[in-house]
């Protein structure tokens, strides 16, 4: 069978045009997490929905952002209302919300506020302790899965931002049994061996 090669664009506008004819991603109520959230300039606000196994992007215009009754911050449990699409020129599918409103303080945030004042308290936030970053770091090293969604934003900003870095994946598990001494184990090995000007 012989094949017509399309471009980038055409497939990204393929995937938007089969997206947006699914009534049943037209008007979706999602619940999670926020994460990574961002009030742009604009008035547009960029964030991160996620659970304990998934993420999405979402966005909400500033068309929309008076209505809330809430100021959004990392960790809030939130039931979002949107339309998921494409953003063609990434090749992302995201929500975008035309609504929101809170559903209570997220659990994964409330561990992740319990494990920092821990490790605060145990000294290992003390300025003492941190290193200068490299201004232009010529490789970097990364733990995570190598096939999650993490590892794919990484390659997509460091290309975007700065073609010439090197990535240098060390997949380790980021969750489960046994996770936290892997990527402890992972992240000496990347010291011991030299193998990157940075670590994520």
């Amino acid at each position: 069978m012989e094949y017509q090669a399309i471009t980038v664009t055409d497939l990204n506008k393929y995937i938007k045009e089969k997206i947006a004819g699914d009534e049943n991603l037209a008007n979706v109520l999602v619940k999670g997490e926020i994460s990574n959230f961002k009030l742009h300039y604009t008035g547009h606000m960029y964030f991160t929905l996620k659970d304990e196994n998934s993420l999405i992007k979402c966005i909400m215009f500033k068309t929309y952002t008076p209505h809330l009754k809430f100021t959004p911050k990392d960790g809030m449990k939130v039931m979002a209302f949107g339309t998921v699409s494409v953003f063609e020129r990434d090749g992302v599918y995201q929500l975008y919300c035309k609504a929101m409103q809170e559903d209570g303080m997220g659990s994964l945030y409330t561990a992740y506020e319990e494990l920092k004042a821990k490790l605060e308290k145990e000294g290992y936030f003390d300025s003492s302790h941190k290193k200068k970053m490299p201004f232009m770091p010529k490789s970097i090293g990364v733990l995570t899965s190598n096939t999650g969604a993490v590892i794919r934003d990484i390659i997509n900003v460091s290309t975007r931002r700065n073609p010439n870095v090197y990535l240098k994946l060390l997949p380790v598990p980021v969750q489960g049994e046994g996770a936290a001494e892997k990527i402890a184990a992972g992240i000496e090995f990347m010291n011991e061996k030299k193998l990157a000007d940075v670590i994520i």
